[in-house]
């Protein structure tokens, strides 16, 4: 089996005979059912093939969708002129990319159509719109628009150069001001994009599209379904379950948790990352693959201005406003962070229109979390190794190990980096700072959290021969938390369990910045 990695031509897909999950129902009922669209997607997760098939459909090629779900849909295959913008290439943070990248395009179809090239004589909108018109008259069909990566001369420089970000709004606020008056002349237009920009003038010269991006007879347009999994990757589960010595059904399990876990809408149906799960099926391996493809600068830069921190994002019900749209506002990243597909929908509330966010699977948690942590606290450990040496100890039963590794990594954290400044920042570093080495701990574990009124450092982690209870103190006793243990029964669940349960109890001091007494009861 051939795995398209890196391609993104709907036609080389097929001419070549890689793998193509068939999509192309829901693209039929995309173009029939409506006009103009827009479609939020994280990064690597299909918008460019997606974009690539509909080019290949107006363009009549009924060849390559033989045998396809389309097939049987489509009777006349009309061809229409297609214009296509893929800002996926481009370096926006270079002055005048965006405005050359413009008028190349603009200046290519000019001549294409017969028409004279205008540069500086009218704006792009105007040229656009000249071109759009003519292909309609030249061909008797209206004009097909394609953009790819919108907003990406935007994120390019978001938060890093603001006199170059209002530039590039105004440039594609006159480009997308086309689309308002050409109605006549257009038969479909599809925007993609990480992020919604509605609140920040983008679209505002123009009819605003129907966002899809959380409908659900569009929620699985891309990514792959678990029945799409069993369905087109039999072969490559069965190989890697070998290489894994587990049956098939254990290694879908490990499929699943590492890369499964995105919904798109409501009705909740779990979507696989497919950058990540075709890499892996290629390597045979389950991998941080999209990860390590690269986080956006965008993210990293606007992380840096957020005075919250990440346990009081995660787990939350949240309004559909509150993560769609975004405004531009770097104190409230939640948006960016949901639409780049570092959190994702976990659960829906009928009654209220509420929806939970937290991390779609371990890949992401891992991957963030790690990042975060580097960032929050500065440590001098690795800290992606110190979590792995952790886990190998906490599997093994090494309480005397798993305290020795706490105590260096809390002692290898920078004193600038501790918040001293007064009691409520103490505490909240305290709580923030165990909440990151928990959840990072929780990707290789079964890991409980505890919640109480004064934070969510109490935990539980489960392995497959042992319990571990833990309860920190900022600045108390290890007696003191062992009581709280004791006192809130938080080990009543496991009275019958056949594995050993370690109670620890533990104090983090404020002033040395580590571990100040630690004891375990078995």
């Amino acid at each position: 089996m051939k795995y398209p990695i890196g391609i993104q031509s709907f036609d080389r897909i097929i001419e070549d005979g890689y793998v193509y999950v068939d999509k192309t129902d829901m693209i039929y009922s995309l173009v029939s059912k409506g006009s103009i669209y827009f479609l939020s997607r994280p990064r690597r997760f299909g918008k460019s093939l997606l974009v690539s098939t509909l080019k290949n459909y107006f363009l009549g090629r009924k060849e390559l969708f033989q045998g396809l779900a389309i097939d049987k849909l489509e009777k006349d295959w009309n061809v229409y002129p297609v214009f296509h913008v893929d800002f996926n290439g481009g370096n926006f943070s270079n002055p005048d990319e965006l405005e050359q990248k413009l008028n190349f395009c603009i200046s290519e179809w000019e001549k294409q159509y017969g028409l004279p090239v205008r540069y500086g004589e009218l704006g792009y909108g105007d040229r656009f719109a000249e071109i759009i018109k003519t292909a309609h008259l030249q061909t008797g069909r209206r004009a097909v628009v394609l953009i790819d990566e919108y907003d990406k001369p935007i994120l390019d420089v978001l938060d890093l150069n603001q006199q170059l970000e209002d530039r590039h709004r105004n440039v594609l606020k006159a480009f997308y001001s086309v689309f308002k008056g050409a109605d006549e002349h257009l038969q479909f237009v599809l925007l993609t994009g990480v992020t919604k920009f509605s609140q920040v003038s983008v679209f505002s010269g123009f009819n605003q599209p129907e966002d899809i991006s959380m409908d659900i007879r569009y929620e699985t347009l891309c990514g792959i379904t678990q029945e799409e999994l069993e369905s087109y990757f039999a072969e490559p589960i069965a190989e890697m379950a070998q290489d894994y010595k587990c049956d098939t059904d254990e290694m879908k399990l490990r499929l699943k948790k590492q890369y499964d876990g995105y919904h798109f809408s409501d009705l909740m149906t779990d979507i696989y990352n497919p950058f990540s799960l075709l890499n892996a099926f290629s390597k045979r391996r389950i991998m941080d693959f999209w990860f390590r493809s690269g986080t956006p600068t965008y993210l990293i830069r606007l992380l840096s201005h957020f005075n919250e921190n990440m346990n009081e994002l995660t787990g939350k019900y949240y309004g559909m406003e509150e993560f769609v749209d975004y405004k531009a506002d770097v104190e409230k990243p939640l948006p960016m962070i949901y639409q780049s597909g570092y959190l994702t929908i976990k659960d829906y509330n009928i009654d209220f229109n509420t929806f939970l966010l937290d991390f779609p699977n371990d890949e992401v948690k891992n991957g963030f979390l790690t990042m975060v942590a580097s960032s929050y606290l500065k440590p001098k450990e690795e800290t992606g190794g110190w979590i792995r040496d952790v886990v190998m100890a906490m599997r093994k039963g090494e309480t005397d190990n798993i305290k020795a590794l706490f105590t260096s990594f809390l002692s290898s954290i920078p004193y600038t980096m501790r918040r001293k400044e007064d009691e409520k920042e103490r505490e909240r570093y305290f709580q923030y700072t165990f909440y990151l080495i928990m959840r990072l701990i929780s990707v290789y574990t079964v890991y409980t959290e505890k919640v109480q009124s004064q934070g969510r450092v109490d935990c539980i982690v489960e392995t497959p021969q042992y319990v571990y209870i833990f309860e920190f103190k900022l600045d108390g006793t290890a007696d003191e938390a062992l009581q709280q243990i004791e006192e809130k029964g938080y080990a009543r669940e496991y009275d019958s369990d056949k594995r050993q349960v370690f109670k620890i109890g533990a104090s983090f001091s404020s002033e040395t910045g580590t571990i100040g007494d630690w004891k375990t009861i078995e």
